[in-house]
């Protein structure tokens, strides 16, 4: 293991940290979430961004929210870790070289206040220690793709989701990405959230799993 910055890392890990670019997220890519958020289907990928200075490793550290904006809830999403530069034409199992479980964090009475104003989601979704990452996986082709996913809140799993059940596919999200806003080296993917999100309470614990493999979990301190 290696340290850096306070925060114990892999030295796989730590590799990738040192070289992540752009981080782009996914809405609303599971219907039964947006049926549980009461959205409307989108006809196309929902993207938005999170700066670098968002993410934060699951290594058993505490992760640090504010509690002063409302509700924060916590949404388990498959990460891609983009490998080479897009190429028109290319395939999933030759851009994608490793996958994690993530959380997007989100401050839910923030966004639904910049959603009614048609302003930008970056204060409900882009303030420091959004998003968190497991260990990662490297993968050989889409067939390590199709395991479930999980999430755990205190023990208990909240929810529960696959590839499979995507709207649209990782395929359509990488070409989405790519042409409209450019797609390379050590940029990573938050290919959206299933239904059954959490309301975090302080000191809660979180864990993420990879099929049965727990890739990592982090306890949450709301700060007044």
């Amino acid at each position: 293991m290696i340290e850096d910055g306070g925060n114990s890392l892999s030295e796989s890990n730590l590799l990738v940290y040192s070289n992540i670019r752009n981080i782009y997220c996914v809405g609303r890519n599971y219907a039964s979430f947006a049926v549980e958020m009461g959205n409307k289907l989108s006809e196309n990928p929902i993207v938005f961004v999170k700066p670098t200075h968002s993410l934060e490793p699951m290594n058993g550290n505490v992760v640090s929210l504010s509690g002063k904006h409302g509700e924060v809830n916590c949404e388990a999403e498959l990460v891609l870790h983009i490998g080479k530069d897009y190429e028109s034409g290319i395939q999933v199992n030759e851009l994608v070289d490793k996958v994690t479980i993530g959380i997007d964090f989100t401050y839910r009475n923030v966004l639904n206040e910049v959603k009614q104003k048609g302003q930008p989601w970056l204060p409900a979704k882009g303030f420091r220690s959004s998003c968190t990452l497991g260990d990662f996986r490297a993968i050989t082709g889409e067939k390590d793709l199709q395991h479930d996913f999980k999430l755990k809140k205190n023990g208990e799993t909240l929810q529960v989701g696959n590839v499979k059940q995507m709207m649209f596919t990782l395929q359509t999200l990488i070409e989405f990405i790519a042409e409209n806003y450019g797609l390379g080296k050590g940029d990573l993917i938050y290919t959206g959230t299933p239904e059954g999100i959490g309301k975090l309470q302080n000191n809660d614990t979180l864990e993420v799993l990879w099929g049965e493999e727990s890739l990592g979990s982090c306890h949450i301190a709301l700060l007044s």
